[in-house]
């Protein structure tokens, strides 16, 4: 499942021309000339791709979710999974990209489920490690609802592992964070992570 963008495309024109002005002069630390045809509007949209990728710090995350917040009886297990998502490792800067499942059991509330795909989003959008944010969606959710039990799983690649450093290809990194009844029920994380293969 693909979420949906929580992307602002009217730029702050003082922070694009700001972070411009730096990339241009990275373009000539690296030995580029930034006046040359192909790279003279480069710092301009490198700027504005920053801006993009990284619109969750800005992003309300708690009106989106408290607007989808329904008080709800069901009791049972309820599974996003294949969320799509794009994010840039803190370390590098460089993408990191994959998959997420989320899963919680209710407990006398439910959340509106075009909200998982978009606070996966809204977590990605930020320079992240895959860890923290695998944490942050599992704890967002539990804080909200409430429920009986929270589970996350991420699978990524990691382009600052498979461009440079230890330049290993296709291995992807899984993280997972287990709350409630997922961390404390082998047969409640069991019957998630069958839904995750």
């Amino acid at each position: 499942m693909r979420s949906k963008p929580i992307v602002d495309n009217s730029f702050d024109e003082k922070k694009v021309a700001d972070i411009a002005v730096h990339v241009e002069r990275i373009l000539a630390l690296i030995g580029e000339d930034a006046s040359r045809e192909g790279l003279q509007r480069t710092p301009i949209r490198v700027a504005k791709a920053l801006l993009e990728m990284t619109t969750g710090y800005g992003a309300n995350i708690d009106g989106m979710i408290n607007r989808a917040v329904f008080h709800e009886t069901y009791n049972e297990m309820v599974v996003v999974k294949d969320i799509r998502f794009y994010s840039l490792c803190e370390h590098h800067m460089l993408p990191f990209f994959g998959t997420a499942a989320v899963a919680y059991i209710p407990n006398g509330k439910i959340i509106g489920l075009s909200k998982i795909p978009k606070m996966v989003d809204v977590f990605a959008r930020r320079l992240q490690v895959q860890e923290r944010m695998t944490q942050q969606i599992a704890e967002t959710l539990e804080k909200k609802l409430s429920p009986l039990g929270v589970a996350v799983v991420i699978q990524a690649r990691h382009l600052c592992m498979e461009m440079r450093g230890a330049q290993s290809h296709d291995s992807p990194t899984v993280t997972s964070a287990m709350l409630g009844a997922f961390r404390e029920n082998a047969r409640t994380r069991e019957e998630f992570l069958s839904f995750t293969r």
